[in-house]
């Protein structure tokens, strides 16, 4: 599992910093995160390949989180057309209107499908929701309209290992935050007990690690549980959009390997980061601290930082707040490996 940052920071693209986007790489398969303008040119100057992208999470509204949508959607079926590729989008109520519109008025045909996935507060409105048949984009298909819980959590999607949640932040849109979380994983086999029960490495090996008995060509039946180490713990990831105030996904995030929270103007610019809905370095460090993560990156810089040497404050103002020095400031095309437990 690894995290790669393609823009780093807020409001515009620079030749210091993108716009917000980050993916989750898994298993070969590459979910994004926000898509500021200037994300295609960012994927090309990257290792990932649009071609691999199946989903696309957007936190918010605004034009720096997903300006670069349309054109990102327009260009994975130029460069890697490929009629039975479909991507699911997930992103506030408005978000299936505003790439409807885009699409429809450039006459723009994708050659792949595409469905879009509302995620609902109490306060959206049903004018906003635009889901009739015959609104469809040709190349759409019809997404799901999600609700908060009984829980008063919102269930996004499940796919093989992964499982994805959403809870609000505070910002001046309505907004998200991202929790992924992967299912415990089997423990390791033991080869050599394996091999005196008579099961030789190939296809056997796989349908015990999935927890199914097998049984060799003696007919001994070997149960998983006999010959499979501890379970390891699954991963969990934390990304969130815009917030002057991510406690609605305290619980939510508890104990995340790794926490990606915006850090956009130093803590003394404090009163004007909360007016304007965004965080300091020490809210990020204080969020952190609270949900007991273990460890911190720190994105959605202002602008006028333009290196990695001008956002060294917010480091050491995050890892005060945070009480530990696991925090490291993003920069563009970084990249943090999330391990397995062992």
């Amino acid at each position: 599992m690894e995290i790669h940052f393609l823009g780093t920071g807020s409001a515009y693209p620079t030749p210091h910093r993108g716009a917000s986007c980050v993916i989750l790489w898994y298993n070969g398969s590459c979910w994004m995160f926000d898509c500021g303008e200037g994300t295609q040119t960012q994927l090309t100057k990257s290792v990932i390949k649009s071609s691999k992208i199946t989903k696309i999470f957007i936190s918010h509204l605004h034009g720096d989180h997903v300006f670069g949508l349309p054109g990102l959607l327009c260009t994975i079926g130029l460069t890697a057309p490929d009629e039975n590729k479909h991507v699911d989008i997930y992103g506030p109520v408005g978000l299936r209107k505003y790439l409807r519109t885009s699409l429809d008025l450039c006459q723009s045909i994708l050659g792949y499908s595409y469905a879009i996935h509302e995620i609902h507060t109490a306060d959206s409105t049903s004018s906003q929701v635009t889901a009739e048949v015959d609104l469809l984009h040709p190349d759409e298909n019809m997404g799901r309209e999600i609700h908060e819980n009984p829980s008063g959590v919102w269930e996004i999607c499940k796919d093989g290992d992964l499982q994805v949640f959403a809870a609000p932040l505070k910002h001046r849109v309505t907004c998200f935050g991202y929790v992924v979380e992967e299912k415990d994983q089997p423990g390791a086999l033991d080869a050599a007990l394996l091999k005196s029960k008579g099961v030789p490495p190939g296809p056997l090996y796989a349908k015990i690690k999935n927890g199914e008995s097998v049984t060799t060509s003696d007919g001994v039946v070997v149960d998983p549980k006999d010959v499979l180490g501890p379970s390891r713990p699954g991963r969990k990831v934390v990304i969130l959009g815009d917030t002057c105030d991510s406690s609605a996904i305290e619980n939510l995030a508890y104990k995340a390997d790794c926490v990606i929270h915006e850090a956009t103007l130093e803590d003394e610019m404090k009163e004007k980061a909360i007016e304007n809905g965004h965080s300091t370095p020490g809210m990020a460090g204080a969020f952190a601290k609270t949900i007991q993560a273990k460890q911190l990156v720190l994105t959605h810089f202002s602008q006028r930082y333009k290196d990695s040497d001008s956002v060294a404050k917010h480091v050491q103002q995050a890892t005060h707040a945070f009480s530990c020095d696991r925090v490291l400031a993003a920069s563009d095309f970084s990249k943090v490996v999330i391990p397995l437990q062992k």
